[in-house]
């Protein structure tokens, strides 16, 4: 008895159920119907159902929906349900409602292995095209940076210094702290670690070496291009993408102004010169924390850490990690700039596609760096 105004009773007469609607059922009463009708799904499936409707009073098109509803939904859990007794002024209701019913959906057959395997290798395939549809996207606009580059050698007046001085200082200057500070605390870090491991051999005084070897040729400068790519990379895309959104790239291009010069080209030269710098400093902080680790674990002096320096590094250890950078800071400031000026209409965009950069820049500087590591293998070096 859900109100005053409608309800309904669930007898067994013989072989089946018979629910027994009366009184109004209209919207008013829709809550109440709605909540007591959820009970029916305990009936077990096969049972029969009889919705005898001779007691209504009045009905409108929540309360015919309510009916179909119940109806199709114990049909649907295996119950055999019918509606009688329709009077005759609500029978056309009644169809008028079941007309707009959405059909239900076909059950889908258990998904198999095979068809499972089938959606695996077609996701690797769609990211496999999309990554080198990537690719190709970025050495086009590597292309079209190049070309921009050697026109603007042809006429260098239009190259902005004071833009690329400014870039210099966000990039390089800016950085200094941050890269420091990490370089510094890594530096101790591969100390400590080194020494407590060479301690077993009686080998400690060959942490000097592992220190040198390892963070010169290589995690001085990965660390520091890793940094580079979440600050400067970020900032890249941010910045250009906020242009795009408020239409200042197409304002300068209705001016007739190149946005790749006038963006792009500041910054990818300001960072091609400014990181080796950075990783040269990288380098010197991480080299200072393992002088600091080594005399405060090992008691090795500072000046016989340097001529232990001396023995470890060889002509070209220093160099092996320096030649890296240019290449570094040129996929990191073309990734940024690139993924700026795809940046939709939406501030949502420029988050995403900030994110995506920084990814996409740290990928693909490890990739150059493992290209590196087997082309100075080959060469000796």
């Amino acid at each position: 008895m859900p109100s005053a105004e409608a309800s309904f009773d669930l007898r067994t007469e013989g072989d089946a159920l018979v629910l027994r609607a009366a009184g109004r059922w209209l919207i008013a009463s829709a809550a109440a119907l709605d909540h007591a009708l959820g009970r029916l799904a305990e009936i077990a499936p096969g049972t029969r159902l009889r919705i005898d409707l001779a007691g209504l009073e009045r009905l409108d098109t929540v309360g015919a929906w309510l009916l179909l509803r119940t109806a199709r939904t114990l049909e649907a859990q295996g119950v055999v349900a019918s509606i009688e007794n329709v009077a005759p002024g609500f029978a056309p209701l009644l169809d008028q409602v079941a007309k707009g019913e959405p059909a239900p959906l076909p059950a889908l057959p258990p998904e198999s292995f095979a068809d499972r395997l089938v959606d695996i290798l077609a996701a690797i395939g769609e990211r496999t095209f999309g990554a080198g549809a990537e690719i190709r996207e970025l050495v086009g606009f590597f292309g079209l940076v190049m070309v921009t580059a050697l026109r603007t050698l042809r006429h260098p007046s239009r190259f902005r210094a004071a833009a690329l001085v400014t870039q210099m200082d966000r990039s390089g200057v800016g950085a200094l702290p941050i890269v420091g500070l990490l370089s510094f605390l890594i530096g101790i870090v591969i100390a400590f670690q080194g020494a407590d491991q060479l301690r077993r051999f009686g080998a400690e005084i060959f942490t000097v070496n592992l220190l040198a070897v390892g963070i010169l040729r290589e995690l001085g400068v990965l660390i520091t291009a890793i940094i580079v790519a979440g600050r400067s990379g970020s900032a890249f895309t941010a910045e250009i993408g906020a242009m795009e959104v408020n239409e200042e790239v197409d304002a300068m291009r209705t001016l007739g102004l190149d946005p790749v010069e006038l963006l792009v080209l500041p910054r990818l030269v300001g960072l091609v010169l400014v990181l080796p710098l950075l990783a040269a400093y990288a380098d010197f902080m991480a080299l200072v924390g393992g002088a600091l680790m080594s005399w405060v674990s090992l008691g090795v002096t500072p000046p016989f850490f340097v001529q232990q320096l001396h023995q470890a590094v060889g002509e070209w250890t220093f160099w092996v990690g320096i030649l890296k950078a240019p290449f570094f800071a040129a996929t990191i400031a073309l990734v940024g700039c690139r993924a700026g000026f795809h940046v939709s209409r939406s501030a949502e965009s420029v988050g995403r596609l900030t994110t995506l950069s920084v990814v996409r820049s740290i990928f693909l500087v490890i990739i150059i760096d493992a290209l590196f590591s087997v082309l100075y293998s080959r060469l000796g070096i």
